[in-house]
């Protein structure tokens, strides 16, 4: 609910099917509600998204990504496993700019016959029912996943600290630094140090809420997330939120969780 009336806004996530679970996180919609300016976070990860009128990829690249939702917008997506979306797509994720890039760019015809066939659902499900089925099409097709990709995504979600050994890294996983470089380059759209960065500012997000309820202290959480000090915790956010964490957390509590349920924060 928001402003003077009953305004609600909807967002809903749900899991992937069986058959693209390989490559899809989750499938979601979402209905604005208002007329409002969001700003995405960056997590590394790549949605295919449907918003009534045209089939695109958003991808933030490392970012925060300013987006005009109109009060009567519905979307419906995927997001994509983060390490999956280059193999995915058929293209380097590096070539992406940041924001949506229309799937008919990249998959042409295959992606005008679903975006016809989008525009006739009747239900969020029955729109979602068809980007899983698209999805599926192209992992029948070959464009598989990169296995190093995720168990590096997997690795790198799972260090703490503030810097991270590329080579001790990279020896973990079997690989040479550079091949790890230009694996997670393809698929995420940046390297390893960036990546991990990335990962541990999502993981910062899904502490808003404790902090938004003073059960835990800045300090504590910058500690805890492996952040040099609670300064390093504050340039890192800025860098990818355009906020200070202070901000992000009036934010949240302003508007009561809404940034974490759209991987977005409200200005603040």
């Amino acid at each position: 609910m928001h402003g003077d009336g009953p305004r609600w806004s909807v967002y809903r996530e749900f899991p992937p099917d069986p058959a693209t679970a390989a490559a899809v996180a989750c499938g979601w919609h979402g209905r604005a509600g208002w007329a409002r300016s969001l700003r995405v976070l960056p997590d590394g990860c790549v949605d295919l998204v449907w918003n009534g009128r045209d089939l695109g990829v958003v991808s933030t690249a490392g970012e925060p990504l300013r987006m005009w939702l109109p009060a009567s917008a519905g979307t419906v997506g995927l997001r994509l496993r983060c390490g999956a979306a280059g193999s995915l797509l058929g293209r380097p994720m590096s070539e992406l700019s940041s924001g949506t890039t229309p799937l008919r760019e990249l998959w042409g015809q295959l992606a005008r016959r679903a975006e016809d066939v989008l525009v006739s659902c009747p239900t969020p499900a029955s729109a979602r029912a068809v980007l899983e089925e698209l999805v599926a099409l192209r992992l029948r097709a070959g464009f598989v996943p990169d296995r190093s990709a995720l168990r590096a995504v997997r690795g790198l979600g799972a260090l703490k600290g503030s810097a991270v050994r590329m080579v001790g890294f990279a020896d973990t996983l079997g690989v040479s630094e550079r091949s790890l470089r230009r694996h997670l380059r393809h698929e995420v759209g940046c390297g390893p140090k960036r990546l991990h960065q990335l990962l541990r500012f999502h993981r910062f997000l899904g502490r808003l809420r404790p902090l938004a309820d003073g059960r835990t202290a800045l300090a504590v959480v910058a500690a805890e997330l492996g952040y040099a000090d609670q300064s390093h915790l504050g340039r890192e956010c800025r860098r990818f939120s355009g906020s200070s964490p202070g901000g992000l957390v009036r934010a949240w509590r302003r508007h009561d969780g809404l940034a974490e349920k759209f991987q977005t924060a409200p200005d603040g």
